[in-house]
Parts: structure tokens; C-alpha cells; sequence
């Protein structure tokens, strides 16, 4: 199967090709068999004017070696010479790039920042809540059991916070472009979120997704009371509604992209047929191979093969 390495980022003087050249110098000298970078065919997938900001490099596989193991091997060595110049390289087939089910998380994925971290913040519980949103979202604690401990901290608290934390959030740059250009391609786009259904639903408007689910927060007399309505979303419940929509729409996992950045988004990046860990926490980028580090949300729309000028911006 031919593969295509795939080059980005969101850095303002994009990627010259000459740092380019470099990357692909730097592979080539190590002497990794198997495969081999053609530096006669790199296609500029933008029309920066100081440089590029994604371009994509056809692989070539030597047809007596294990390609799949030649290539885990190239992109050892291609991704720390290229996060060092701020650049994502993800190596992925050439074949059905462009997805037809997006699936994302929400929380430091589609916004910028945790939404219940922010909560915390207004509320002066942020030295409570704020650490064990990082070591949940790290994999370190049972999510269901964090989010428990972190909502009873806010039992009594204004319901208002709810509203107060979405007029603080700020879309991740590339999230609405993503959103757009899929399903002007025909593609179903879905908010999946371990957040609030107060957050997730202007969110999912302003983007453009086609629905949302996450949790609810019991309120009474427009107070916090202190608990999570159930089931709890968490990182199974993504997979099963990921599940749930291809059954609906008729597609194999293989169609499917999906994004997030905690521990809770594994199971539904490992199966899709995309699974792509963007700013991921460290231990996702540890299981996840396809990263976006240095890239924004467009960067899903170059690992599927669009163009800049395909981009849906409006």
C-alpha cells in the first residue's frame, strides 16, 4: 500500500522547503531499510506566501522488506528532527484518506481550554479541582470517579457558572474550516464530550456539527447540587456513540475521523479509522500515532488529502 508522509504545521512563516529538503536529507542518512522519501514528488497542500504550511511526500517501500516496520522506523527518526522545527509529520496510507464521520471531543480539542477547569476558576476551586482534572486526563485516575469528586466541590455553586465558563471559551483555531469543509464533502460531524450539555450544544451550533452528547449537572433552584445526572459520558460511551453512528449511516470504522487529547478519547481514536491525538496529553501520544503537535484542526483536513483552496471558511 503506497503511504504518503504527510508535513504541517500552524507557525506563521509555514514550512520553507528548504527545512523541508533537510528533514527528508536527515531520513535518507540514517540508512533506514525498507523505504525511501521522494524528494521529486513533495506537493504543497497550501499557497503560503513565505512557505507552505502543509506539504505531503510520497513513500516508497522496498517490496523485500516489512514496510509496515520500515516505516514505524522512518517516522522515529523524522518526528523529533521535525518537532524540533515545530513541524507534524504523520505517515499514513494514500488510499481513503478523506473521512466521512467526524467525531470530536470538545474540551481542549474544539475549545481551548477545559471548561470545568474553567468553572473551578470563577468558583476559587481551582487548586482543588484543577489537579485532578490533569492526572484524569492523563490516564492517572478513573474518569468517572474524578469527575464525581471534582462536581461535588461545587455543590451550592450558581448554575450560572455553567453559562459564565461558555462566555470564556474560545474555539481552537482550524475547528469550525474542519467542520465545514467535511460536510461540504458530504461527511457527518459529531461533538462527543465527557463536558455539559450547557457547553457542548452553542458549541456544536457555532461549528456547524450535525449533533452533540455529553453530560448533564443536576441543578436545583439554579444551584449546582453538587452531582452528574447518569449514565456518565465517558471514554467507552464515546466509542459506543462513534459505534452508533456508523451502524446509522452504514460506515466501517475505516471512515471514520476522530480527535481528542485525554486518556478518554483512546478508545474511540484506536478505532477509527483516523484516530488522531491533537496537543494530546502524554500519555496519549505515547498509544496514538497519528499527532497533530504543532498543527491546528486543519491539520485533519491535510491528513485526509484537502487542500487549502478546498477549505470551507464561511
Amino acid at each position: 500500500m503506497q503511504q504518503l508522509a504527510v508535513f504541517s504545521t500552524s507557525d506563521a512563516g509555514g514550512i520553507d522547503e528548504l527545512t523541508l529538503s533537510g528533514l527528508i536529507r536527515a531520513a535518507d542518512v540514517t540508512s533506514i531499510g525498507g523505504v525511501r522519501l521522494d524528494d521529486d514528488a513533495i506537493t504543497c497542500l497550501t499557497d503560503g506566501v513565505a512557505g507552505g504550511l502543509a506539504y505531503e511526500v510520497a513513500i516508497h517501500p522496498d517490496a523485500d522488506q516489512n514496510s509496515e516496520n520500515s516505516t514505524d522506523a522512518l517516522l522515529s527518526v523524522l518526528r523529533p528532527l521535525a518537532d524540533t522545527a515545530g513541524i507534524d509529520v504523520n505517515i499514513i496510507p494514500a488510499d481513503g484518506r478523506r473521512k466521512r464521520l467526524l467525531i470530536a471531543d470538545m474540551d481542549s480539542t474544539i475549545i481551548t481550554s477545559e471548561s470545568l477547569d474553567d468553572m473551578a476558576v470563577m468558583a476559587g476551586l481551582d487548586d482543588k479541582v484543577l489537579p485532578v482534572t490533569r492526572r484524569a486526563m492523563n490516564g492517572e485516575l478513573d474518569f468517572t470517579a474524578a469527575l464525581d469528586e471534582r462536581i461535588a466541590l461545587f455543590a451550592g455553586q450558581p448554575a450560572s457558572l455553567m453559562s459564565d465558563a461558555l462566555a470564556e471559551s474560545s474555539l481552537t483555531a482550524g475547528a469550525q474550516t474542519l467542520v465545514r469543509t467535511m460536510k461540504a464533502n458530504g461527511a457527518r460531524c459529531y461533538l462527543i464530550s465527557g463536558g455539559f450539555t450547557a457547553i457542548t450544544g452553542p458549541i456544536a451550533a457555532a461549528c456547524g456539527f450535525d449533533g452533540h452528547h455529553a453530560n448533564v449537572l443536576d441543578v436545583a433552584d439554579d444551584r449546582l447540587t453538587g452531582t452528574v445526572a447518569r449514565p456518565i459520558l465517558d471514554g467507552d460511551a464515546k466509542l459506543q456513540f462513534m459505534n452508533r453512528y456508523c451502524a446509522e449511516l452504514g460506515l466501517d470504522h475505516s471512515e471514520v475521523a476522530a480527535v481528542g487529547d485525554g486518556s478518554n478519547d483512546l478508545a474511540m481514536l484506536s478505532h477509527a479509522g483516523l484516530g488522531v491525538a491533537f496537543h494530546g496529553k502524554p500519555t496519549l501520544r505515547q498509544t496514538i500515532g497519528i499527532q497533530l503537535n504543532h498543527t491546528d484542526l486543519t491539520g485533519l483536513l491535510y491528513l485526509q488529502g484537502y487542500r487549502q483552496q478546498d477549505f470551507v471558511t464561511g
